[in-house]
């Protein structure tokens, strides 16, 4: 029998590890899980930074990326942009630091969130293949370029070789050596990401070039940047007892009251008043930090009790309908489409959220398959396509829950592509990975009303595509015995054949008025042979 351990002698073992050390174990919660997916999250990492930094300083996106092959299931990956550049003193700190950065504390949109994307390659690079990051940078004050690794066990950069280089760099250029990835061409791979990005962004042009020498450019179809996203006040609804209690306990306001106003968008004095007829055990003139857990709950019960104004929309910047229609005709060029978009709504803490669908239908829309087509989801989050994950994703679940036969559309066999992007200050991943979003309820409802909306577009498109196929089937049927039945009365009355041949030719078009110009055509056709038989 094992001897026993006292508490001492186990707790010996007790160590505080960093969370560069605890991602270093743990790399596929990043989205490094599998080669082709490791590959795509490297790029998708590195693009995402160059959108938000380009936006962030009102800059028209030109994105470069280029991918070599240097090795078995090796390859360099280099992703240059046209932005601001990262100023020398935080190189170490925007690259090569877990959980530091410019967006997780801002309450406004941005792709990033979490400060661990491009920290994350840098890691990636550093345990597949033992080589540092090599980042340029041009602030237009100073150019420069380094080495970039982590020291894991503290979770802080290592810059080394860092020299002054050509002023007129201006910009971020990274490349990196990664192993234990893979190039692909599908529906998964860095090519599809790229062309999805493109859609989602149609004021970006991306220039790409693939492992085999051949270079594609996305070019950009809106030349105006989107409308920048401000910081707003998270919303009442939505809020959880654990949130307003946080709030509460960090606010400097003297008095409950002014703290709700204060600190919540769409709360005034009036709503204040409506809260005290049903919260009546909260007292509202002491601190918000003597709140309490009963009280906390009370206060949110009360708030999820009164109506309230729809959240302001000005922290989260959509795509727009327009830019949408553009993006997907310069990529897809459907036969015909739908957009929507949904007015803002709230999720669990208070946070406001935005969806955006469109239906598109033939053309380049779906997947061609050997035996004809299927459809395809097109998954966005703050305008960043979602490629993995699809079952555990929001948006997959919502649009697979749809009944598509009530709207004349086949998933399986017709030219169809479903596109969602879900836009938000804050977008609930369902893994760090950042790949699908957490189905969240209001998310799926939101989701299904607006594909619905979009699909109805497109039914009624596809009922008077099938009624004009189906009166073009009629109309052929009868007038394939137009000719036989004018000669048939012709000689039963002796009247002219040609005579009754076009009155029965105008009776059909009176009945099939769609048919008119090639009737029309046809009787012009009909004069020209009377005429040559007169002149014979």
């Amino acid at each position: 029998m094992a001897e026993q351990r006292n508490a001492d002698e186990i707790f010996k073992e007790f160590k505080e590890h960093s969370i560069a050390e605890f991602f270093k174990k743990n790399r596929q919660m990043l989205g490094y899980s599998g080669m082709v997916r490791s590959l795509v999250t490297v790029v998708h990492e590195y693009v995402t930074n160059s959108f938000d930094a380009t936006e962030e300083a009102h800059i028209l996106p030109d994105i470069e990326v280029e991918i070599t092959q240097i090795g078995d299931s090796k390859y360099k990956v280099k992703v240059s942009d046209n932005g601001p550049g990262i100023p020398k003193k935080f190189i170490g700190k925007a690259l090569a630091t877990i959980l530091a950065g410019t967006k997780f504390h801002r309450y406004v949109q941005q792709r990033g969130q979490q400060g661990i994307g491009a920290a994350g390659c840098t890691l990636f690079s550093q345990i597949t293949t033992g080589k540092p990051i090599l980042a340029q940078s041009g602030t237009g004050k100073e150019s420069y370029a380094c080495e970039l690794s982590i020291d894991t066990m503290k979770n802080i950069p290592i810059v080394k070789n860092l020299v002054d280089v050509d002023q007129k760099f201006k910009g971020l250029s990274i490349v990196g050596e990664f192993a234990d990835v893979k190039y692909e061409n599908s529906d998964h791979g860095v090519y599809e990401y790229l062309k999805r990005t493109a859609l989602s962004n149609p004021h970006s042009q991306i220039k790409f070039k693939d492992p085999e020498g051949k270079e594609y450019v996305f070019m950009r179809s809106v030349k105006e940047m989107p409308q920048k996203s401000r910081p707003i006040q998270p919303h009442p609804l939505g809020l959880s007892v654990n949130d307003i209690l946080e709030f509460a306990h960090s606010s400097q306001s003297r008095k409950i009251s002014s703290f709700l106003v204060e600190t919540f968008a769409r709360t005034t004095s009036n709503k204040v008043s409506e809260l005290k007829e049903i919260a009546k055990t909260v007292d509202f003139d002491k601190s918000p930090k003597e709140l309490n857990w009963t009280e906390a709950e009370e206060l949110i019960k009360a708030i999820r009790a009164i109506r309230w104004i729809a959240p302001d929309a000005s922290s989260i910047i959509p795509i727009g309908e327009s830019r949408i229609k553009l993006a997907l005709k310069n990529i897809l060029n459907p036969e015909f489409m739908n957009v929507v978009e949904r007015k803002p709504c709230v999720f669990r803490g208070g946070v406001p959220f935005v969806v955006e669908a469109a239906v598109a239908y033939g053309g380049n829309s779906g997947k061609k398959e050997e035996n004809g087509y299927s459809g395809t989801i097109l998954r966005f989050a703050n305008r960043v396509p979602l490629l993995f994950d699809a079952s555990s994703c929001a948006i997959s679940k919502s649009i697979n829950e749809i009944d598509w036969k009530r709207y004349n559309i086949d998933m399986e066999t017709q030219p169809v592509s479903i596109f969602v992007n879900v836009s938000s200050v804050y977008i609930p991943y369902s893994g760090v990975g950042k790949e699908a979003i957490s189905q969240e309820t209001e998310i799926i409802d939101e989701i299904k009303l607006a594909v619905m909306e979009a699909a109805r577009g497109v039914q009624r498109y596809v009922r008077g595509k099938e009624q004009v196929a189906f009166n073009a089937n009629r109309y052929k049927a009868i007038a394939r015995y137009v000719k036989q039945l004018s000669s048939d009365i012709g000689d039963l009355t002796g009247s002219d054949k040609r005579g009754i041949e076009t009155k029965l030719d105008k009776i059909i078009t009176k009945h099939f008025p769609k048919m008119k110009d090639e009737n029309e055509e046809k009787y012009e056709n009909s004069n020209e042979e009377e005429k040559d038989e007169t002149a014979d």
